[in-house]
């Protein structure tokens, strides 16, 4: 797991001034804050975010089981950020595109692991040798933050979309 200063100076690393910095921050927020599978962040489509409830919406790409997510406010205002300055103008449904044309959604064997690469280097944060340094472990600490702050594991485990919560 992370701590918390070393999330905070990586998504801090980030430059949101261009689109892909405002694409990646955007992604990192919603796995760092949510805990939202990389394979379902490639996929999620623009019609799963339902702004007048504040929430997000779609079926867990791994567990086939619906789930919706809060839109919080940082998260909200990323994503609003990234969809006028920094998407690019494409009919794609997909949320989030390559930065490069065509302009769709990454492909099915993306890991994105080359962004949170980018941005922990970027902020000097010193990863131990073996550690694992992907998205995945930015839901790892999200987990291990919720349950130090005593969320009951039910909780933790409906967030993350596990179907037990003995994972």
């Amino acid at each position: 797991t992370w701590k918390p200063d070393d999330v905070k100076r990586m998504l801090e690393s980030i430059d949101r001034g261009n689109p892909t910095g405002k694409r990646d921050y955007a992604i990192l927020l919603l796995v760092a804050k949510l805990g939202i599978r990389t394979g379902d962040i490639i996929n999620l489509k623009l019609s799963h975010l339902d702004w007048h409830e504040k929430k997000i919406h779609f079926t867990q790409q791994k567990t086939g089981v619906d789930i919706s997510f809060p839109i919080l406010n940082d998260i909200g205002w990323a994503v609003i950020d990234y969809l006028k300055r920094g998407r690019p103008v494409s009919d794609s449904p997909y949320l989030f595109l390559r930065t490069y044309a065509p302009y769709d959604k990454f492909g099915e064997n993306a890991n994105l692991h080359n962004i949170i690469v980018k941005y922990t280097r970027r902020a000097n944060i010193s990863i131990p040798k073996g550690a694992r340094q992907g998205l995945h472990s930015l839901r790892h600490t999200l987990a291990s933050t919720m349950l130090a702050n005593g969320t009951p594991l039910p909780i933790i485990s409906q967030l993350l979309g596990h179907v037990n919560s003995k994972s």
